[in-house]
């Protein structure tokens, strides 16, 4: 096993995901190629689903956060194993919409959506939109008006956690671009609006406090204080919410050092501080929904590569240079996030080779990783990158004109490609 169950090598001395060769997919499918273990996202999905349900009570769901990884097939895998989804934006609508997923089930977030994102929402028959401030309060209610129609929301609330994870993807401080803060006084008016909104119901809060977070502290401060909030509004308002959502966020292992999560005992953990804190306040207990995406397609992936050239700047350090880079995995660029790297095709081999694993684009900064170790390296060698399930494909481009690679799926019925290559002719299909 490498960092997880579902990465070995065998007996050729090649890296195997979800027990197969990967050198052997990369013959087959080409590179850059991302490969996702839909055995290992079910088992997520189930592992969430059971414990969410023990934990907070059964109307309690998980959701599905799409922006981690969002293709047709794993939105029907979602809708499969029972979960609801979180999408944020009107293209991951129209996706899970286009693979059949109920769309009453789908919870709509978003800090600026447009006109047109509610206008779609409704006629969608989305579950619930997760109105983000009071300029989109007014708009729903305007637009639900025209439409003759009455909005389910949530409300977005900023609870003011610092949950010490990269300052890019904190969600949940009183200053950020989400939400309305309850320090500040302004989540009180929020609600108050809604209340008071004739074609708006609201069904309850949400709240995100960040993403790729190891603690399980900023989970159950997001309890106390979101159950402080619903006290406070029942005292002032006599409303009580029927749903609490209290985000997504828990992390998950890219490199060794990186510590291992029992998720079923943070979840457990966090469901006995929601009792304590609704028994402490004289609460009625809403249904619980958490948003996991990257815990549970994260370390479900990983993506192939060619090796194309292995280049010693005399010292300083090693660059093996890939077929990919920022255009398929921009992670590294923007957070200088870690991974572990593996030569698949020499897995069995020592990896005391050092150095920086760098992209094919006319970029210095396109990098994948550094201060890396390899098995020796050689031209035509395939280059692994475990644990990209998410946000590798979902935030993928095309710069420097680069189609974008395809994802196959792998599973105990065997390989199977979910979203094919993109092509050259591709690139041009919207040029005039």
């Amino acid at each position: 096993m490498i960092l997880h169950p579902h990465f070995d090598v065998n007996e050729a001395g090649h890296l195997t995901v979800a027990g197969v060769d990967a050198v052997s997919l990369a013959e087959k499918y080409g590179t850059p190629l991302y490969l996702i273990d839909t055995d290992a996202v079910r088992a997520m999905c189930r592992l969430y689903k059971n414990t969410v349900k023990t934990a907070f009570g059964g109307a309690s769901v998980p959701a599905y956060a799409g922006k981690a990884l969002c293709y047709k097939g794993l939105y029907r895998l979602i809708a499969e194993e029972g979960l609801s989804a979180d999408c944020v934006s009107s293209g991951e609508l129209y996706t899970a919409h286009s693979a059949g997923f109920p769309m009453e089930r789908v919870f709509f977030h978003g800090n600026n959506k447009t006109d047109e994102d509610l206008a779609y929402a409704l006629e969608l028959g989305v579950g619930h939109v997760v109105v983000d401030g009071t300029d989109e309060l007014e708009a729903l209610e305007r637009i639900a008006a025209e439409k003759g129609a009455r909005a389910k929301i949530l409300l977005r609330i900023t609870p003011g956690i610092d949950p010490h994870t990269h300052k890019k993807i904190v969600t949940g401080s009183v200053d950020s671009k989400f939400g309305m803060a309850i320090a500040t006084g302004q989540a009180f008016d929020f609600v108050k609006a809604a209340l008071a909104a004739p074609h708006i119901e609201l069904d309850g809060w949400h709240c995100h406090v960040g993403s790729q977070i190891f603690d399980i502290d900023p989970f159950t401060d997001a309890c106390d204080i979101m159950l402080a909030f619903t006290a406070r509004v029942k005292a002032l308002f006599g409303y009580t919410p029927k749903i609490l959502n209290l985000g997504g966020g828990m992390g998950v292992r890219y490199v060794e050092d990186d510590p291992g999560i029992d998720y079923v005992k943070n979840l457990t953990d966090m469901g006995a501080e929601f009792d304590r804190m609704c028994a402490l306040y004289g609460l009625e207990k809403p249904a619980v929904v958490l948003e996991p995406g990257r815990s549970i397609v994260a370390a479900a992936g990983a993506t192939l590569y060619t090796c194309g050239s292995v280049k010693t700047v005399t010292g300083f350090r090693n660059y093996v240079s890939i077929d990919g880079g920022m255009p398929d995995n921009p992670r590294y660029a923007l957070y200088q996030s870690r991974y572990t790297v593996v030569n698949a095709s020499r897995a069995a081999e020592k990896s005391d080779f050092p150095c920086t694993l760098a992209g094919r684009c006319c970029e210095s900064g396109d990098l994948i990783a550094e201060d890396a170790a390899l098995a020796q390296p050689k031209r035509g060698d395939i280059i692994a990158v475990l644990v990209t399930g998410a946000y590798n494909y979902s935030m993928a481009s095309n710069y420097n004109r680069i189609p974008r690679p395809p994802v196959v799926e792998l599973s105990s019925e065997g390989d199977r490609l979910a979203v094919r290559r993109e092509t050259r002719e591709d690139l041009l299909a919207l040029d005039l």
